[in-house]
């Protein structure tokens, strides 16, 4: 347990103190902005629902803030930081902590699979709880659900904007391939917004924390995931422009295509003029699984 005497690292006086302690300065390359507020990180666990039967992967824990009060309520957290000169500063700052391991990776370069298996159990749902660089949130999602370690939620702070768009409902103006990508695996909310104000540094905009959720029962799949993401990347490819305009562009506007296009149109009951900002992730699908002949006929 930690010394009730000693306070908590989110704390802006013990922030400023470790950073003069070890002579650190914020990277800009790395996105490096440190969370100072107690309350706020207690609700980012809160939003995550962490219990004492919960494994935790926490990315980029900087000075150890957040990884503190997830240490409080885990089973388990593995710290997992590419910043090598941060990694004997969290040593000290969670050495009071005998249920976090800490390792030097690239999450993006890391082999999360053999990092699962080597700290953890198995025995416990695995959640996953990141503060990510702005610059480089949207890789991460997609390398993470990608995976093949499955984790029963993810809790992200991100850019204010990015996670509207990834929460977003079909209609909406932020809605998507990058909201269809994300909830095509997960379902995805918004749990509250965090002011820049509570940053060291400051940032340019708001943040947002958005909790993702593997979803329950049986989930829609199409026939082929390769025509799926062909599809929704390439409806997307320009917003203002009709469905059946993106569609020709993805498979061309001979008389013989238009005419294929039209009818898978038709079968999925969806409308040439539509937009696809307007389409559900159930009618991506459907429309998906009926261009299958399109696909083995034209390409």
């Amino acid at each position: 347990m930690a010394n009730n005497d000693v306070p908590d690292i989110a704390s802006p006086i013990r922030t400023k103190a470790i950073m003069e302690t070890y002579g650190l300065t914020f990277k800009k390359s790395l996105g490096q902005n440190f969370l100072t507020d107690k309350n706020v990180l207690m609700n980012i666990v809160d939003a995550g629902d962490i219990t004492a039967e919960d494994d935790v992967i926490e990315i980029g824990p900087g000075i150890g803030s957040l990884t503190e009060q997830l240490a409080r309520r885990a089973h388990k957290v593995l710290a997992i930081e590419i910043d090598q000169n941060l990694i004997p500063v969290l040593g000290e700052t969670l050495s009071p902590y005998d249920n976090v391991d800490i390792v030097e990776q690239d999450i993006l370069k890391a082999n999360l699979p053999a990092l699962v298996e080597e700290h953890f159990d198995g025995q416990h749902p695995l959640k996953l709880v990141a503060n990510l660089p702005y610059y480089i949130t949207t890789p991460i999602i997609m390398h993470l659900l990608e995976t093949a370690v499955k984790l029963d939620t993810i809790v992200v702070m991100m850019q204010k904007e990015v996670a509207e768009r990834i929460a977003a409902d079909p209609g909406s103006r932020t809605y998507g391939s990058l909201t269809v990508a994300v909830q095509y695996e997960m379902d995805a909310e918004v749990a509250f917004v965090v002011p820049r104000t509570v940053f060291i540094p400051q940032p340019n905009v708001d943040s947002a924390i958005i909790v993702l959720n593997q979803k329950e029962g049986d989930v829609e799949r199409p026939i082929s995931e390769m025509v799926f993401f062909k599809l929704v990347k390439g409806s997307f490819a320009h917003r203002r422009k009709s469905l059946w305009n993106n569609l020709q562009s993805i498979y061309g506007k001979t008389p013989e295509i238009r005419e294929a296009l039209q009818e898978a149109l038709d079968a999925s009951e969806i409308s040439a003029q539509i937009r696809a900002e307007k389409l559900s992730i159930h009618e991506f699908i459907v429309l998906s699984n009926n261009l299958i002949k399109v696909e083995e006929k034209f390409n």
